[in-house]
């Protein structure tokens, strides 16, 4: 009886000092336990799935992602601790790679609309842009965007100047040159396979100063509306690491390593204007 006694009581001080030891770790950390209850687990590294074909915004060097994009997501996810992998992901297939929960957040300067929002969520606007096209001088006569009605023009494929040039054209215009990469898209204007090519400001004004002999010309329509650029999540999930992203976008806007980043890639500050950071290309 005394054996058994002893067993029962020795027993119970382990299970009594295990509940101590476990009520201790996780008041040792309640930044941790308040994330993770949250939905966001600051011990998992978070995939990525980007574009890296969009410079300056997400492009790759020497294997590495880099960009604009890249550097404003990873300074804003670790203000708050968070770890991240970046994976180059086709643009067409990345808004399924999210919504399967192959990745846990796209990145490829992804313009939020009404028929984006449906299918994701996303967070606070990072950078704001416009479409713009891109001529050479054999289709000087190119001054707006309603001279494309009939004219071939290339574009990456799924983009937002993908879509306004099926509002123009249609959906079943064969005038419509579809690429995987938008260094693609420019190629086909330079070989003369098309009179235009049309896509963000953000990449052609980089592109169009990165390549003074093609000697491209640019148009910004009065009628292309203002873009605002998200990082995307899978909808209804993931709403702690979406939250944590914007905290961190919310930091470092205020603290200023929004500005020093802008002005790493675009040669000033931030503004309000998407025509000044393209100028500075």
């Amino acid at each position: 009886m005394r054996t058994k006694s002893f067993s029962l009581l020795a027993l119970a001080a382990v299970f009594t000092l295990s509940a101590c030891g476990g009520s201790q770790n996780s008041n040792s950390n309640p930044a941790a336990s308040g994330a993770k209850a949250a939905g966001l687990d600051v011990n998992k590294t978070y995939i990525v799935a980007t574009d890296a074909s969009y410079a300056p915004m997400e492009y790759m060097e020497n294997n590495a992602v880099v960009g604009f994009s890249h550097d404003i997501l990873d300074a804003a996810a670790k203000s708050q601790n968070v770890k991240l992998e970046f994976v180059n992901t086709p643009f067409k297939g990345l808004f399924a790679n999210v919504d399967k929960g192959d990745s846990d957040i796209g990145l490829a300067s992804i313009t939020i609309n009404d028929e984006r929002k449906q299918q994701l969520d996303f967070s606070d606007p990072y950078f704001e842009a416009t479409q713009m096209i891109v001529t050479t001088d054999r289709n000087a006569n190119i001054k707006t965007f309603a001279d494309l009605k009939t004219r071939p023009a290339s574009v990456q494929a799924a983009t937002s100047g993908d879509l306004i040039l099926q509002d123009l054209q249609g959906k079943d215009s064969q005038n419509i040159k579809r690429f995987e990469t938008m260094p693609l898209a420019f190629k086909e204007l330079e070989s003369g396979g098309v009179d235009a090519v049309v896509g963000d400001s953000s990449v052609v004004a980089y592109y169009v100063k990165q390549n003074p002999n093609a000697k491209l010309n640019t148009v910004v329509d009065p009628s292309f509306v203002k873009e605002h650029y998200g990082f995307a999540f899978k909808k209804g999930r993931n709403d702690g690491l979406r939250e944590a992203i914007n905290k961190g976008l919310a930091q470092i806007k205020t603290d200023g390593t929004y500005d020093k980043i802008h002005t790493q890639w675009f040669g000033t500050p931030s503004g309000n204007s998407a025509a000044a950071s393209s100028a500075s290309q």
